[in-house]
C-alpha cells in the first residue's frame, strides 16, 4: 500500500494524559449525541433535551430572535461582500463573504422573515402555511439545535473518535463500497457530525490526490448524510420525537442499502477511477490487515489526533465558530428557500405534477395519503427541510414518518450539500446530482416503508 495511505505509528508511544484526552471527550460526545434518554412522553438524545429546553426558554420571543439574526446575517453579508471592510478577520469573512446568488438568498430570507413577523406584504408570503410555518415552527427548532450541536460537535470530531472508527471500518469500506478505509472517516464525520464537513473533507483529499474521481463522487453523493442533529430537527418538525430511535434506524438502514446500490449504477459507475492529476488508482490493502493491527493503528491515530486537538478550550472556540456558521449561513437560506417552496406548493400544482409518477409506488407500498405524500418527494432536491414542513399538515403518522425519513436519505439538496458539491472540484454536475437524487428516492423509499409498517 502507498505510503500516503498509511501513516507510520511505529515511533508513537502515547502518554497517559493523551489517552484520557481521547477517551473523555469522545465518551462525552457519544453520550450527548448517541445515547437514548427518556424525555417527555418518549425517548430522545441529550442534545435534543438541551435544544428543547432552550426553545422553551425563548418561548414567543423565538421568531423575533430568529428574524434579528437573519437580518444581521443579510446586512453584514451585504457590507462584507460589496465593501469588504472585514476581510482581515477570518471568521467574519467565512460567515459573511459570499457569492451574489447566495447573498440574494440571504437578503430574500431576511425580507421574508420581516414580512412574516409583521404580517405585511403579500399574504402568500406570510400565511400560516408558508412563511408563518417556517418562521414560527421550523426556525426556532433549527436555532436551538444549531447552537447546541455546533458548540458540542468538536467532542465527536476533534479528539480521535472518528480516527478510531475509520480504522476499524476499513474492513467493510473496501469490500462493500470499493472505497479506501480512510474514507470511513469522511463518512463518519457526516453521519455523526455534518454532511457539509464531510463534503469539505472529501474535496480537500480529492484535490490532494488521495481520492480518485469516482471515490470522491461516491463519498460526496452517498455518504455525506445529514447529521443526527439535522435528523432531530426533521423528526421534530413532523412531531415524531418519541420515535427518534426507530426513525434514525430506518434512515441508517435505507442509507446503507442505497450506498450498496447507487455507486454501482450510472452516473457514478461511469466516472473514471483516476486521481485529479490523471494518475491511475492505487491499490489499497488496508482491509486485508487483521483486526488487531487495525485496532492498534486506530488507537494510535486517535491518540495522535487528541494530542493535536489543542484541548477543551480550543474545542469550545471551534464549536462556537461552527454554531455561528450554522446560524448565520444556513438560517437565512432555509427561510428563503423554504418559504418559496411552500408558496409554490400552496399556490400551484407544480409539486403535484412532479410527484404524480410516485403515487402508484406509494400505493403499492400501502402508504396512506399517497397523493399528498407524492408531492413531497421531489421538492427535497431544493432543500431537505421542505418535505417535512409540507408533511406537517398530513394527519397519518406513518406517512409523516416515511416522508421525513426519505427526505434525509435523499441526501442531495441544493440549499447546502448540493451547492458545496457544485462549488468544489468533485466531478458531479447538476443533472447527475438530480439523477442520483431520484435513484436514492426509489431505492430508500421501499426500505423505509418496510420499517414503518413494522412500527405502526
Amino acid at each position: 500500500m502507498s505510503d500516503k495511505l498509511t501513516p507510520s505509528f511505529d515511533a508513537v508511544t502515547p502518554r497517559r494524559a493523551n489517552i484520557w484526552l481521547f477517551i473523555v471527550p469522545s465518551l462525552l460526545g457519544l453520550l450527548l449525541f448517541m445515547t437514548p434518554v427518556p424525555y417527555g412522553d418518549g425517548v430522545t438524545i441529550p442534545i435534543a433535551v438541551l435544544a428543547g429546553e432552550f426553545k422553551s426558554l425563548l418561548g414567543d420571543r423565538a421568531p423575533l430572535v430568529v428574524t434579528i439574526l437573519i437580518c444581521l446575517a443579510a446586512g453584514l453579508s451585504i457590507i462584507t461582500t460589496f465593501f469588504k471592510p472585514l476581510h482581515n478577520t477570518a471568521l467574519l469573512r467565512t460567515l459573511f463573504l459570499t457569492s451574489l446568488p447566495w447573498l440574494a438568498l440571504r437578503v430574500l430570507g431576511a425580507l421574508f422573515a420581516i414580512m412574516t413577523l409583521n404580517n405585511v406584504g403579500p399574504e402568500m408570503i406570510w400565511h400560516e402555511y408558508t412563511g408563518g410555518l417556517v418562521l414560527h415552527e421550523l426556525m426556532p427548532t433549527l436555532l436551538a439545535v444549531f447552537l447546541f450541536a455546533g458548540l458540542l460537535l468538536p467532542l465527536l470530531l476533534d479528539f480521535g473518535l472518528l480516527e478510531l472508527t475509520g480504522s476499524l471500518m476499513s474492513k467493510i469500506m473496501r469490500p462493500l463500497f470499493n472505497l479506501p478505509g480512510r474514507s470511513s472517516i469522511d463518512c463518519a464525520t457526516s453521519w455523526l457530525g455534518d454532511g457539509t464537513v464531510g463534503i469539505m473533507l472529501t474535496s480537500q483529499q480529492y484535490e490532494q490526490n488521495l481520492y480518485t474521481k469516482r471515490e470522491a463522487a461516491v463519498i460526496a453523493t452517498t455518504f455525506s448524510a445529514v447529521s443526527i442533529s439535522f435528523a432531530l430537527v426533521v423528526v421534530s418538525q413532523v412531531e415524531l420525537e418519541h420515535l427518534f430511535i426507530p426513525f434514525y434506524f430506518a434512515v441508517s438502514l435505507a442509507g446503507f442499502v442505497a450506498a450498496l446500490i447507487v455507486p454501482r449504477l450510472p452516473p457514478l459507475r461511469r466516472i473514471a477511477n483516476e486521481y485529479l492529476n490523471g494518475q491511475a488508482a492505487e491499490q489499497c490493502d488496508l482491509a486485508s490487515k487483521p483486526m488487531k493491527e487495525l485496532l492498534a493503528i486506530g488507537v494510535q491515530s486517535a491518540i495522535a489526533r487528541a494530542e493535536n486537538s489543542r484541548g477543551f478550550k480550543a474545542a469550545l472556540v471551534d464549536g462556537a465558530k461552527n454554531a455561528a456558521e450554522m446560524v448565520f449561513c444556513v438560517l437565512p437560506v432555509v427561510m428563503a428557500i423554504g418559504t418559496l417552496a411552500l408558496v409554490v406548493a400552496e399556490n400551484t400544482s407544480l409539486f403535484s405534477i412532479l410527484g404524480t409518477p410516485f403515487v402508484p409506488l406509494l400505493e403499492l407500498l400501502q402508504i396512506p395519503e399517497a397523493v399528498k405524500a407524492s408531492e413531497t418527494l421531489v421538492v427535497g432536491f431544493a432543500d431537505m427541510f421542505i418535505p417535512s414542513i409540507m408533511a406537517a399538515s398530513i394527519d397519518n403518522e406513518m406517512t409523516r414518518f416515511v416522508i421525513a425519513a426519505v427526505s434525509i436519505t435523499q441526501l442531495i439538496y441544493l440549499s447546502e450539500v448540493g451547492a458545496l458539491i457544485l462549488g468544489s472540484k468533485i466531478p458531479i454536475n447538476l443533472l447527475e446530482m438530480f439523477i442520483i437524487f431520484i435513484l436514492r428516492t426509489l431505492i430508500t423509499l421501499p426500505v423505509i416503508a418496510g420499517v414503518a409498517h413494522l412500527i405502526f
